[in-house]
């Protein structure tokens, strides 16, 4: 018997942080971000989508601005880890694409986040 694993093709990386209102990555992110690229040098045939998300408070333009460089942020950490910048593709799409009620606390939190996606 063979066992195929197949990895989800879209998922949130819940250990990527950074400060309110800022793009750049917090110390504590780099762990997951360390194996993601581990596993990227394993899967060297796969192109990702890293997207940038926010919540609905404060502009759209910044919100939007804000999105694109913290993705850029995990593009360019994973590319010193290793990986080919050819590979990874960065999309800030602000606050337009929402998972969870932006009208709570824990909502917003959800909807504050980092996915990448296996292309």
């Amino acid at each position: 018997m063979e066992i195929e694993f197949e990895p989800p093709r879209s998922f949130t990386l819940d250990n990527v942080h950074f400060d309110t209102g800022k793009p750049a990555l917090r110390p504590e992110s780099f762990k997951e971000l360390n194996e993601i690229a581990e596993y990227m040098r394993w899967r060297k045939e796969e192109r990702y989508e890293i997207s940038g998300h926010t919540d609905n408070v404060g502009k759209d333009d910044d919100n939007l601005k804000l999105s694109q460089a913290r993705a850029n942020a995990v593009k360019e950490y994973l590319v010193k880890k290793g990986i080919k910048a050819v590979r990874l593709t960065a999309k800030g799409y602000g606050h337009s694409q929402p998972v969870a009620d932006n009208s709570t606390e824990e909502g917003r939190q959800a909807n504050r986040r980092t996915e990448l996606k296996i292309l």
